[in-house]
């Protein structure tokens, strides 16, 4: 007897894959191949507050937000630890760019948990998806029959400019038991208003998202609970996919995909500061290159150290995601808190590593090449420490959380 997945994949027509041979290894090529344009689009996407139209197209057109589709809506259904990678590639071109596509790139294993038909309703034809979303303000939905009726601004919806849907997170009206719904609209649905005015990640146009006086029926609404970023889904059911990749935890990769971004602009701007020790000469006789400095030597290693470990680190905490949720399919062991928890620790510490790195570059690159308006490094090092601010990247709690896991629960 087929499965209820396969008889639910049955029912709608897969769409075709944009290239059907790509592989991962190709992709990851075509993201390197991306660099030289993301370097020179940096100054733009930071000026203009949103990632530039010839890049966001590049990244349409290469398939960059199709990484984790499910292949049967004409994505790549790759792993995570594939979308770790180039997501790493793209962040060391622009860390912007890098943000917008992975937190835009990442939302389809979230789509993967609405019912059947709203996946094809979604995807429709084509395939083109690209789906940003905000927790934050909470919204108040209405009861309706059929659904739920919202008026509601949510902020910080980063890649809005270039959507075609949006998934904002609200409380049910007079629903005692706190329920919460994952809300899926059209952008054309949407007004967006920047306000996102701040010292770092500019080009993330990660602006004011607001629907007025929208019905939104009951098949694109999920219930979710808890505010981690990526809001659990209470059901655990997939309606169509088999791939584990859909069944698991969605906070951790959530988290994973925007620690991906700081490890990927910590190679960005070791890129610039490699350049620059090999160039610049230095201000004492002989005026050898600085790359002949033992002490220029010692940094750049210690930089390297830094960023050669977290690159391995988030590679690695991608393979133990998909050996999770394979292991909770096939084997029927939990993807429980204890897993999650060890997933957002390695996020976690591998943007703590990549923040060293770069400011550690930052403090021995020279004012000039550092601190002057204009400056990769010092644009790679506002990023990041506006980055590091998000509260789902504070360590301590998450800290405290496994250890009374590990410690306290075990003793009672």
């Amino acid at each position: 007897m087929a499965s209820l997945a396969s008889e639910a994949s049955a029912r709608m027509k897969p769409l075709p894959q944009p290239e059907p041979g790509l592989t991962p290894e190709r992709l990851l090529d075509r993201a390197r191949g991306l660099r030289p344009l993301l370097r020179a689009s940096q100054a733009e996407c930071e000026d203009g507050g949103r990632v530039p139209r010839r890049v966001a197209d590049a990244l349409i057109e290469g398939g960059f937000f199709r990484i984790v589709q499910p292949r049967h809506f004409g994505g790549y259904e790759f792993d995570i630890a594939t979308f770790y990678r180039v997501i790493m590639e793209i962040a060391r071109g622009c860390s912007e760019t890098g943000w917008v596509t992975s937190l835009v790139g990442g939302h389809p294993l979230l789509l993967s948990r609405y019912p059947a038909e709203t996946q094809a309703e979604i995807y429709g034809a084509l395939g083109d998806l690209r789906c940003p979303g905000a927790l934050t303000p909470l919204g108040t939905a209405a009861r309706e029959p059929g659904g739920y009726r919202i008026t509601h601004s949510w902020v910080s919806a980063s890649g809005c400019d270039l959507g075609t849907h949006f998934m904002g997170l609200a409380r049910v009206d007079g629903d005692e038991g706190g329920t919460l719904v994952q809300l899926l609209v059209d952008i054309v649905d949407c007004s967006i208003e920047d306000d996102w005015f701040v010292m770092g990640m500019r080009g993330t146009g990660s602006k004011r998202v607001t629907v007025t006086d929208l019905f939104v029926p009951d098949h694109r609404a999920l219930a979710v609970g808890g505010m981690a970023r990526g809001a659990e889904p209470l059901d655990a059911h997939v309606p169509m996919h088999e791939n584990p990749m859909y069944s698991g935890l969605i906070g951790p990769f959530l988290i994973g995909e925007t620690a991906a971004v700081a490890v990927g602009a910590a190679r960005g701007a070791l890129d610039i500061y490699e350049e620059l020790l090999l160039t610049k000469k230095s201000l004492a006789p002989p005026f050898l290159e600085r790359c002949h400095d033992p002490v220029a030597q010692q940094y750049y290693g210690e930089a390297l150290s830094l960023v050669l470990t977290a690159e391995a680190a988030m590679v690695k905490s991608g393979e133990d995601y998909m050996a999770f949720a394979e292991a909770a399919r096939n084997k029927g062991t939990s993807f429980d808190t204890a897993k999650g928890l060890q997933l957002t620790m390695v996020a976690q510490r591998c943007v703590e590593l990549s923040w060293q790195a770069i400011d550690l570059i930052y403090r021995t690159a020279g004012t000039t090449a550092s601190a002057k308006h204009g400056m990769p490094i010092g644009r790679f090092l506002r990023n990041i420490a506006v980055l590091r601010t998000h509260p789902v990247l504070q360590r301590e709690n998450t800290a405290i959380q496994m250890a009374k896991l590990r410690l306290v629960d075990r003793v009672g």
